[in-house]
């Protein structure tokens, strides 16, 4: 029987421990608050704002004034509770800016061990550089294993369109030079004794640092994907890590959800969800978000009182 899909009104924390004996969690991300030092609004109806709080504003969805070094305790506290849950093909994804990733890694470290780090990814999301000295346009995903032991055991699935890229111009016309019977160009490679095939329209692997998805798609208040939640993060990037880390029948958690996003691309992929979030009005948009989409889900009693709002 497939595993049920979960939402549950409780901070990362109490959400694990309110989970049913012996559920594991496939893949995890987790989208903390940043350090911005203000209250984040949601916007819930025509003339709100959203993003930090200020006269216009929805209702606030979670406070992000938390001092650094206490959020990456925070952070910290909540990957050790989530370790214990982690299937050992599991990855843990925490999505981090340039205020808090330094010291979140360092804390994650000291959880998971430092051998069990398995890599980062930098998500440009083509807003520009705002203000003044240096810029700073990118994001960054910590990715960890259960445990060291555990780091090989990792999945990383490029075959999906969505984990490959075109093949540049100059590759293209120096390297697939040859077509095969159905016109499709590709090369041939011998490494140790073995040919590989390799077809252009397939395109090449992703590699580390992300450009082609802009967060404008979450952003901007005219297309349907918007929720009007702050710092909601664009279906494709969620979709791509779901595709990349975790298989058919897995089960995705987001235990920081907002707006529902990675829940949903669970479900588009044939995933179970557990969700999560101490926010009142993360776990409202993430039940309108889920039912306008049809997918099914249960609503998880949490086994303490949920923390104070993120």
């Amino acid at each position: 029987m497939a595993p049920k899909s979960l939402l549950v009104h409780a901070g990362a924390v109490e959400a694990c421990r309110s989970l049913p004996r012996g559920r594991k969690l496939d893949l995890i991300y987790l989208d903390p608050p940043y350090g911005v030092g203000a209250t984040m609004s949601a916007r819930t109806k025509k003339g709100e704002a959203r993003g930090r709080k200020r006269s216009e504003s929805g209702p606030d969805a979670y406070d992000d004034a938390m001092p650094i070094d206490a959020l990456a305790t925070m952070v910290s506290r909540a990957a050790a509770e989530i370790r214990e849950h982690m299937s050992p093909h599991a990855a843990l994804f925490i999505h981090m800016d340039q205020r808090a990733v330094h010291e979140t890694k360092v804390a994650c470290d000291a959880v998971f061990g430092r051998a069990a780090f398995a890599g980062e990814i930098v998500w440009e999301p083509g807003n520009g550089a705002r203000g003044r000295g240096v810029p700073t346009t990118h994001q960054t995903i910590l990715v960890y294993a259960r445990r060291p032991a555990d780091r090989s055991k990792l999945r990383w699935d490029s075959s999906s369109p969505l984990l490959r890229e075109p093949f540049a111009e100059t590759s293209l016309a120096m390297h697939f030079k040859k077509r095969d019977a159905e016109g499709r160009q590709y090369r041939d490679r011998t490494i140790n004794g073995k040919t590989y095939r390799y077809y252009a329209d397939e395109g090449r692997r992703l590699g580390s640092v992300w450009t082609d998805i802009p967060a404008m798609s979450a952003n901007t208040p005219i297309l349907k994907e918007g929720t009007g939640y702050p710092t909601q993060k664009p279906l494709r990037l969620l979709e791509r890590i779901v595709l990349a880390a975790s298989a058919p029948g897995d089960t995705v958690a987001d235990l920081m959800c907002g707006s529902g996003t990675t829940l949903v691309a669970a479900a588009k992929h044939g995933r179970a969800f557990v969700g999560g979030d101490a926010s009142a009005v993360a776990i409202r948009t993430t039940s309108a978000r889920l039912d306008a989409e049809g997918i099914p889900y249960e609503r998880l009693t949490s086994s303490r009182k949920a923390a104070p709002p993120k």
